[in-house]
């Protein structure tokens, strides 16, 4: 096989081209132009959900995603939804925790347990998700019974608050976000954003720190020299070979919510970062991806895009 034509299983990187993708068996070869976009400047993987995570260099991608991400999350017994900060009157303070798993998960094994502490530490000693007293912890902070799940419940679902931003279908409003089914995922399972539509807001609203943290991505894909404004737009529907094996389906541009004005780690609430993304860009910022092709990223990995040959 040449190494430029990766495998999908069962599904053409080609939605509106299937006549591209060659069936052998129950697999499909993709065949297209490759471009190279990039390279995979920093990974992020969050163990639990709405928490702050961990950068490794390589994570392990599967069929449902980044071995690992987004493995946990707290159950508000009150209300029967998953805790999120899309949900800042009642979780914003998820943000001020990071978690990270005790030992680097494994294929074909078990999640291993998960540590949760203070961002700042301060000497607090980390809560195991393994340890009987979490849910009463976060009980406490949160005043209100949670639990922390490992499994999400048959049509999860969470509470998300769409401040004052115009443009937007909401204002001021909560509602309800059903999550895909037997996930913590928002609705994709992985994110990725560009250093070229960071660099582009940074541009357009120099007064203001769009630091990449905000819009907490799986991925950050540093563009080559010379890209310019906001690239993925372009990338729709298309696929991106990353490294060797990994495929991933451009599924869309990531619309923005309340997180990325939200206070964590060092940053502080900025209302206008999401207003900002609004003006320029109908709000949308990176990418929503599913796999095609599961397998390893690696920090420095070449980010390909694969379109439809036209020959």
């Amino acid at each position: 096989m040449d190494p430029g034509e990766p495998w999908a299983d069962g599904r053409s990187c080609y939605r509106s081209c299937p006549a591209q993708a060659r069936r052998v068996g129950r697999q499909q070869r993709v065949k297209g132009v490759r471009e190279l976009v990039g390279t995979v400047q920093t990974l992020w993987r969050y163990p639990v959900k709405s928490m702050l995570g961990d950068s490794p260099q390589r994570l392990d991608v599967e069929p449902r995603g980044i071995r690992g991400d987004r493995a946990y999350a707290l159950w508000d017994h009150a209300s029967g939804r998953v805790a999120s900060a899309k949900n800042p009157r009642l979780w914003q303070d998820l943000l001020g925790y990071r978690a990270r798993f005790r030992e680097e998960p494994a294929p074909s094994a078990p999640l291993p347990p998960v540590l949760i502490g203070p961002r700042q530490g301060g000497g607090a000693a980390e809560l195991c998700s393994s340890d009987n007293d979490v849910g009463a912890f976060f009980s406490e902070l949160f005043g209100r019974r949670v639990s922390l799940l490992d499994t999400p419940p048959d049509g999860a679902s969470l509470d998300q608050y769409w401040p004052p931003v115009e443009g937007r279908a909401f204002q001021d409003e909560t509602n309800a976000l059903e999550l895909p089914a037997g996930t913590f995922f928002d609705a994709c399972p992985i994110h990725a954003i560009t250093t070229a539509t960071l660099e582009r807001l940074r541009q357009l609203e120099p007064q203001l720190d769009f630091a990449v943290e905000r819009f907490r991505p799986n991925l950050l894909i540093r563009t080559p020299e010379g890209a310019e404004g906001f690239v993925e737009g372009a990338w729709d529907g298309a696929c991106l070979q990353i490294g060797e094996q990994l495929v991933l389906r451009v599924d869309g541009g990531c619309p923005r919510c309340v997180v990325t004005t939200l206070a964590q780690g060092p940053l502080g609430e900025d209302l206008e970062i999401l207003r900002a993304t609004a003006r320029h860009n109908g709000v949308v910022a990176g990418l929503r991806l599913s796999v095609v092709t599961p397998g390893p990223v690696a920090v420095g990995d070449p980010v390909r895009l694969l379109r439809p040959d036209q020959a």
